[in-house]
């Protein structure tokens, strides 16, 4: 159980929600430090962490972030709930493999993430921007979990529902001083 900075207790409810790690980006996520610490798959989430929702293709940036993992040995797997057509695209583009249709938090496609990608739940780290279905998912399988800020505002109405909720948890996990305050961008020391 995690301890509050007035040295109350922090739900064990509220723990499954907060992330090992908070980035700015997926951009920000360094991937060397992944690969020292042991990490030898990423589950990455489509929708606002690889990509702002519903957008056309990879950025440029983001295929050199992939290829930068994989170049250090980590294998990359896109889970998505997405209904299959966006997450083909990605996985064509980018070189990777993908699963959709995921009923994340649901543990299914995690592990089945795992199973392609040869890794167990204490080698994998999922990526991704949503509290609810990212996060959640990866803890309960016992994967290391990163949240990245979503890249935009727009997204399927139910998830602009699940962001009230969400930024009221962030809140207490930074309260709570589980969470840092701002989420660290590469190379600012933290």
């Amino acid at each position: 159980m995690g301890r509050r900075q007035d040295n109350r207790p922090v739900p064990r409810w509220l723990m499954h929600l907060a992330p090992h790690e908070f980035y700015a980006s997926l951009l920000d996520v360094d991937t060397a430090g992944l690969a020292a610490r042991g990490i030898q798959g990423l589950i990455l989430d489509l929708d606002n962490t690889l990509a702002p929702w519903r957008t056309g293709e990879p950025a440029r940036e983001l295929a050199a972030w992939i290829d930068e993992a994989l170049g250090r040995g980590l294998k990359c797997h896109i889970v998505s709930n997405d209904h299959g057509p966006r997450v083909r695209l990605f996985t064509r583009l980018l070189g990777i493999g993908g699963t959709a249709k995921a009923l994340k938090p649901a543990g299914r496609a995690f592990r089945l993430a795992m199973a392609i990608m040869g890794t167990s739940p204490g080698r994998t780290a999922v990526i991704g921007d949503q509290l609810f279905t990212d996060v959640l998912g990866g803890r309960l399988q016992g994967c290391h979990t990163i949240l990245v800020a979503p890249l935009s505002e727009h997204e399927l109405g139910w998830t602009t529902v699940m962001r009230r909720l969400e930024r009221a948890v962030l809140k207490r996990l930074q309260d709570a001083g589980v969470l840092p305050l701002e989420p660290r961008r590469r190379g600012d020391g933290r």
